[in-house]
């Protein structure tokens, strides 16, 4: 039988254009489309607009343009965006289709056949922004708990959805699937939200107020509500009643932001009962992105677009740090800075350095072919342990939605493979003709985990996985995918490796980080209502003399990286200075000269961490060229002692 995965966004309601919090559901929804290939099963996503309603027809009027060019307008705006994010849907769905709309009148006549739709008067508090009547209950201080304004109340005659027949059987689905909408404190909300009657929805609008609908079909006095006509796109996407699709993939996943949780887990599981028609499989239920601490609102004025981010940063970056920086199911906070910190630490560094120096070490030491591999050694088969962690962690990150964890799993062989390369030390057996099967041994292993790491990252990746997969002569990763990470013929020997380009060019901080400061004391300055106050003058140090305080952008200036020290001797002719050998997560080690010899004996060395100057000028001491500058405490009694960043910290990693 075969193995389907479907998987939808919400609609994107076309009153506003399409901002961070778009872009993060749309490529959550890719991923675990992608994600799912990986596993070798039939994979299909849908996203689409939402255009009825009465916000729609306001946003018209204030544009001077009609209901339809409006909506065309901007759900045009979201249909380009997606493919330059990288995000491949199957089926882009619009509710003014007329497809759509045929099968929600037919839906709607259905269920109002068996007597589950009633005629009746209503006075109500209208949310003009929700476009829906609000319980007193739901209200916080009489106003609506997610647009901060007062209803309007509104009297007059609708049509009804008997919702409330279908309570119980709700809860108790709920409760026998304890998996049916995740993350759990999403499921208690609901559960939380069932246990007071429910009220019947009311489910249309009457056209002396609202023209911009679909129509009833029993009823051309009135238009549907814009939620029954819009949660139904999940399965007209699928061709309901009779498309092929519907019978191969529902039901399927829904995946939604936290503010329309109560639509997709109350109002459509109980109108799917209505129809008749299975329950879908999960509602998964992400957070809010904070920007400036609040959330992404235009009058704000702090709304993120994700396209000019993408076009600064690349368009893969910009998808791993969203995925990694949000724990899905939480909210998470946005900002460039955020998201370079991570840019350079995650990608320069770690996987970035990795790739560079394991490549460019194959080309120099076997002209870029995989070498026939010497025998293993239990470091070997460690490394080999630790990837396939990796694998199962990602992969039950993934399938929970816990992207975050996930990538985290990931981050660990990329950070293990760092300190494998450390540990076994390929220039120095490349230097040892009698070392040649050891070093054919750890150049196999490191080009076969980094082809581990390029399948298990496209999901989120695509674009860069792709090139390291082709400078590794590697297939697609969606063929390889994840069974065939086990195979011998991964990674043959006789693959021939292209030399590699830099996939992740550091970003210098300095203007971005004096970019953000400004902006951080503009903004403290305007809530505090006055001008922005003068930076305190630095206090003086209690021993030396008065230091000039720096800006961050001078800051910002001087790169700092771990480093492991590999060698250690005197200089000679030098009683203060040794010479030492660190590796920062290059392709070799750098040669530095440190003034340490009074307080450090060679031989405790090597092995030790340090924090090294690694963008100083070199610099010749006692005929030795010096390329950077190891960070040491100096006491009042002149004692010295070497800056230690800890025993985690990867050869190579930023120190901010």
């Amino acid at each position: 039988m075969e193995a389907t995965f479907y998987i939808t966004t919400p609609i994107y309601y076309v009153n506003a254009e399409p901002h961070l919090g778009h872009a993060y559901t749309t490529i959550v929804a890719d991923v675990a489309r992608r994600f799912h290939l990986l596993l070798g099963q039939t994979a299909r996503m849908q996203t689409g607009t939402d255009e009825h309603g009465d916000k729609i027809a306001e946003a018209a009027a204030k544009n001077g343009l009609s209901p339809r060019q409006y909506a065309d307008r901007v759900s045009g705006l979201f249909r380009d965006l997606w493919p330059h994010l990288h995000i491949q849907y199957d089926r882009f769905v619009r509710t003014t289709d007329p497809q759509h709309i045929q099968t929600v009148r037919a839906l709607l006549q259905k269920v109002h056949d068996q007597g589950d739709i009633y005629f009746a008067k209503y006075g109500g508090n209208y949310c003009v922004a929700c476009e829906r009547f609000l319980t007193d209950k739901e209200l916080v201080e009489g106003k609506c708990p997610d647009h901060h304004t007062e209803p309007v109340y509104i009297e007059e005659e609708n049509y009804f959805f008997r919702m409330g027949k279908y309570q119980q059987a709700l809860i108790e689905h709920i409760q026998a699937n304890p998996d049916f909408i995740r993350p759990e404190r999403y499921k208690n909300e609901v559960l939380s939200m069932l246990a007071e009657p429910l009220d019947d929805l009311c489910i249309s609008r009457p056209k002396s107020r609202l023209t911009w609908g679909v129509e009833l079909p029993f009823d051309q006095n009135f238009v549907t509500y814009v939620w029954f006509d819009a949660l139904i796109n999940y399965i007209t996407g699928l061709d309901y009643p009779n498309g092929d699709d519907f019978a191969r993939f529902w039901p399927g996943q829904h995946l939604i932001a936290k503010d329309i949780l109560k639509p997709h887990a109350i109002f459509w599981p109980t109108m799917l009962m209505a129809m008749g028609l299975p329950l879908y499989q999960r509602l998964n239920v992400h957070g809010y992105w904070n920007v400036d601490q609040a959330k992404m609102s235009k009058s704000l004025g702090n709304v993120v677009r994700p396209l000019e981010l993408a076009q600064v940063y690349g368009v893969d970056a910009f998808r791993y740090f969203l995925l990694r920086e949000m724990a899905f199911g939480l909210d998470a906070g946005f900002s460039e800075e955020l998201l370079i910190q991570r840019y350079n630490a995650d990608l320069a560094n770690d996987l970035g350095n990795l790739y560079s120096r394991v490549l460019n070490m194959l080309v120099k030491y076997h002209n870029g072919v995989v070498p026939q591999p010497g025998p293993l050694t239990p470091a070997d088969e460690e490394l080999a342990q630790v990837a396939a962690q990796a694998r199962d962690g990602l992969r039950q990150g993934f399938e929970a939605f816990a992207f975050h964890k996930g990538l985290a799993r990931l981050w660990e062989l990329i950070g293990a493979a760092n300190k494998y390369v450390v540990a076994n030390e390929p220039w120095a057996l490349a230097a040892q003709p009698e070392q040649a099967p050891r070093l054919a041994r750890v150049m196999h292993e490191l080009v076969r985990t980094l082809a581990q790491v390029a399948v298990l990252i496209w999901p989120v990746m695509p674009e860069m996985a792709e090139t390291m997969a082709g400078h590794m002569g590697l297939a697609h990763p969606a063929r390889i995918g994840l069974a065939g990470l086990e195979s011998d013929a991964l990674t043959p020997a006789g693959t021939v490796i292209a030399k590699p380009a830099t996939l992740f060019p550091r970003i210098d901080t300095a203007g971005v980080q004096a970019k953000a400061h400004k902006a951080e004391v503009k903004a403290q300055a305007k809530q505090a209502d006055a001008p922005p106050a003068k930076a305190p003058r630095a206090a003086k140090a209690e021993a030396g003399p008065a230091q000039q305080p720096i800006g961050i952008e001078d800051f910002g200036r001087v790169e700092l990286r771990v480093g492991l020290i590999v060698e250690a001797a005197p200089v000679e002719g030098a009683d203060k200075l040794l010479r030492l050998s660190v590796d920062l997560g290059e392709d070799a080690p750098r040669t530095i000269v440190a003034g340490i010899a009074k307080h450090y004996q060679p031989a405790a060395l090597p092995g030790r961490r340090v924090v090294v100057v690694a963008n100083l000028k070199p610099a010749k001491l006692r005929g030795v060229l010096s390329h950077g500058m190891c960070l040491a405490a100096v006491s009042p009694d002149g004692g010295l002692s070497l800056v230690d960043p800890g025993p985690e910290a990867t050869p190579g990693s930023i120190v901010r």
